[in-house]
């Protein structure tokens, strides 16, 4: 048996005009604009549907949502009331009822803090400052107004040169 070769993966070929004169090139970009507009126009479209379809169902979606509220409120109270035979006296933390579960979960602790400025300072003039965050970072802005000083430094690389292609169709604002 004849070894096997390596098997290549060919992307697509992509049909590209190119154009072969100035007009022509002008003709392209018009035809970008043209195309461009008419996408926008499309989606200004959809969204219009979306919104006429969502004014539609709007009442109903909040009523049944306000419906599911009160019917979760109701099982709630009633589970809450009922909590230790449901639990049996706590060894378990859901409930099987047949048609679903119930069950009471302890969410894990948390920690909010207001007024960050003052807690740290709090924290540092108490001897608490492993409770205190220091974040070291290269500074990109600095590295940038001196490329020289930081020249063959491992993980640093200067891009510089990079240009853009970019195609604008004149478009008109309306006021």
């Amino acid at each position: 048996m004849p070894p096997r070769s390596p098997t290549r993966i060919k992307a697509p070929a992509v049909a590209v005009t190119v154009p072969a004169n100035r007009d022509q090139a002008a003709a392209a970009v018009r035809q970008i604009g043209d195309l461009n507009r008419e996408q926008m126009r499309l989606q200004a479209q959809l969204n219009d549907q979306i919104a006429a379809l969502t004014q539609q169902y709007q009442p109903q979606l909040d009523a049944l949502g306000e419906e599911v509220a009160a019917l979760q409120k109701g099982v709630q109270t009633w589970a809450e009331a009922h909590r230790d035979e449901l639990t049996r006296n706590g060894k378990s933390k859901t409930a099987n009822l047949v048609t679903g579960e119930i069950a009471w979960r302890q969410r894990p602790p948390s920690c909010r803090i207001t007024g960050a400025d003052a807690v740290v300072e709090t924290l540092e003039r108490l001897g608490l400052g492993r409770f205190v965050r220091t974040k070291s970072e290269p500074n990109k802005e600095a590295i940038l107004n001196e490329p020289e000083a930081v020249a063959g430094v491992a993980g640093i690389k200067i891009v510089t040169g990079v240009e853009d292609f970019v195609i604008i169709p004149f478009e008109a604002e309306a006021a």
